[in-house]
């Protein structure tokens, strides 16, 4: 599938099923929010979610206290999923509908979190420059936190060819200014039953 199709394809998933009826589903986004507290980030941390789509991070953020949440995906289908079920509370939110390899943040940020976004990324150039923005968008001590299908995870995912990762190669990408805090594995199971192998890495930002 060519990039321009991309935009067209996640906005046919989202249009077609229902939250529940995807795969990356979660009720409640506990290893994500796990990691973002390990970041110790406070209620005024400025938090991205990339690739956030439909998930529930961004209610679980809110229902926490967090004040300045950004939420970026490719499909504006989804977006508007996530200000429904927030309803009034996604004021408290800033959308952002963009491709995350050609974006270009307006701020930086104190925590870039990404489920599931980055193993979408299958040519070189496109994971160039999806480190380029973490660059531009990570302030000097701010947390990166990415998690992919890991090495032993699916090799597709909603029709589309993965690179499945592990710290060592998201480490190799990001370069020598992040350092790596942590790296955990997790098994995500499905709404149908179906078990994903994950693995989630933490950095902070040295420069």
């Amino acid at each position: 599938m060519s990039k321009s199709d991309l935009q067209p394809h996640w906005e046919n998933i989202y249009r077609t099923k229902g939250e529940r009826d995807v795969s990356w589903f979660e009720e409640s986004p506990a290893i994500s929010i796990d990691l973002i507290h390990a970041a110790d980030a406070k209620a005024d941390a400025s938090i991205i979610d990339i690739g956030g789509g439909t998930s529930r991070l961004v209610d679980a953020l809110l229902d926490e206290g967090f004040e300045a949440v950004t939420v970026l995906d490719l499909s504006n289908e989804a977006l508007a999923t996530s200000k429904r079920r927030l309803g009034a509370r996604s004021a408290k939110v800033q959308w952002v509908v963009a491709d995350i390899t050609t974006w270009e943040p307006s701020q930086t940020y104190d925590v870039w979190h990404d489920r599931a976004t980055f193993h979408f990324l299958t040519d070189a150039s496109d994971r160039a420059a999806y480190a380029a923005r973490v660059s531009k968008a990570v302030r000097p001590g701010g947390h990166v936190i990415i998690g992919t299908f890991a090495l032993d995870g699916p090799e597709r995912c909603s029709g589309l060819p993965i690179v499945r990762h592990d710290a060592a190669s998201l480490g190799q990408i990001l370069g020598p200014s992040f350092e790596l805090v942590e790296s955990r594995n997790h098994v995500h199971t499905t709404p149908t039953g179906s078990i994903q192998r994950f693995q989630f890495s933490h950095f902070r930002r040295l420069k």
